[in-house]
């Protein structure tokens, strides 16, 4: 590599539906930029189903390559021409390094970067897909593509410390020592500075003003669990008859919870938005944020909704933990159980105002983007002088 011209980085996804990893890839390719990067992002289509954020990249500035065969699911004949189109991509820029997000870009992009001979290949855990979302084969057939797939990767890096211990210690995908833990990191300042309880959001929805409101924020598919949110909301909404709810998100499942949410003890108190674009009016009228989900990585709401200065709830799965400092800066609760959390959401809404600023604070400091931006590039440059000392040899 010439070290007058800057590091050519090619970052794949599968695609930029509504969640973390779209916002993720989105900033680090508008941060990690000239004079000394040169990002390119490439991703496939997002399903009929899901939100676009595309809208989210045009806003800084990033015109992402799309390569349409790039999509969620296993297709062995898609799979290849998605590989073979990657390859003839990466022949034509040469980037020096290929660093991939999401399991489906992450299999095909690192086959396609080795093919290619691109010198660094990197990806990223934002979560993974290897318990809670497919059945016993197809799950152990992804176990095994990501334990082959990680011999091709020069490092692994996963958001949490926790899940790369499951990913290292559960799964064996790797040895630990190839993994390196890197925190998300967002553009935070526009929650942290939003006034709390501006009143926007509950005037646009119809929500009482003095109204206890919990909200939850997210795609409606079976790993975030919102049935089992529903079932808790119905027994809070018994010791505090003036909560209501809000459900922020879209998906397949909006009609199965809405009928849900229609059943006695919760008609008329749960509102479905649908997919919003701008979150910050919503954060600035939760009285609390719950996390319900079967598995996470590190939930992007609860970081904005920290920031924002809203008190949390979560079901202690995946980086959660990790993200609230083992229960410092948000209730921790066992997946699965709604009686447990019930109770923590009541004990929550009755508890009496508390100063936030530490948790704004530290939540600020720790998944900012300019951080994430520094970490990464840091990443970069050892991992390339790595690979130049060894063909020096």
């Amino acid at each position: 590599m010439n070290a007058q011209r800057p590091i050519r980085i090619m970052r794949i996804i599968a695609r930029l539906n509504v969640g973390g990893p779209a916002i993720h890839v989105t900033l680090l390719a508008a941060r990690l930029c000239p004079p000394e990067f040169e990002s390119t992002l490439v991703c496939g289509q997002i399903g009929p189903h899901e939100g676009d954020m595309a809208y989210l990249a045009e806003a800084h500035g990033v015109t992402p390559l799309v390569v349409a065969e790039l999509g969620r699911e296993l297709s062995p004949l898609r799979d290849v021409v998605t590989l073979l189109r990657l390859w003839r991509l990466m022949r034509r820029l040469r980037p020096d390094v290929v660093h991939t997000h999401t399991a489906k870009a992450g299999f095909v992009g690192r086959w396609a970067a080795w093919l290619a001979r691109v010198p660094v290949r990197v990806h990223t855990f934002h979560g993974h897909v290897l318990r809670g979302y497919f059945g016993p084969r197809k799950t152990a057939l992804f176990r095994w593509l990501e334990r082959l797939t990680a011999r091709l990767t020069d490092r692994l890096i996963t958001i949490s410390p926790a899940l790369r211990d499951e990913l290292a210690q559960t799964y064996h995908i790797a040895p630990a020592e190839k993994f390196a833990v890197v925190p998300l990191g967002l553009d935070l300042e526009p929650y942290s500075s939003a006034p709390r309880h501006s009143g926007d959001f509950r005037a646009e929805w119809d929500i009482p003003p003095d109204a206890p409101l919990v909200g939850i924020v997210g795609r409606l598919v079976p790993i975030k669990n919102h049935a089992l949110f529903l079932e808790t909301a119905r027994r809070v909404r018994a010791q505090v008859p003036d909560v209501r709810f809000a459900i922020v998100g879209d998906g397949e499942l909006r009609a199965a919870l809405e009928a849900q949410a229609s059943a006695p003890g919760l008609a008329g108190a749960v509102t479905f938005t649908g997919f919003l674009r701008d979150l910050r009016p919503v954060y600035s009228d939760l009285d609390l944020l719950v996390i319900s989900s079967g598995n996470e990585g590190t939930p992007v709401s609860i970081i904005e909704a920290l920031a924002a200065g809203v008190p949390v709830v979560s079901t202690a799965v995946g980086g959660v933990p990790n993200l609230l400092e083992g229960g410092r800066y948000g209730a921790l609760v066992p997946p699965g159980d709604a009686e447990a959390l019930a109770g923590a959401m009541i004990a929550a809404l009755r508890a009496p105002t508390t100063d936030r600023q530490e948790a704004r604070r530290a939540i600020a400091e720790a998944y900012g983007i300019e951080r994430l931006a520094a970490d990464l590039g840091a990443l970069y440059r050892a991992l390339l002088a790595e690979k130049r000392g060894r063909s020096a040899r």
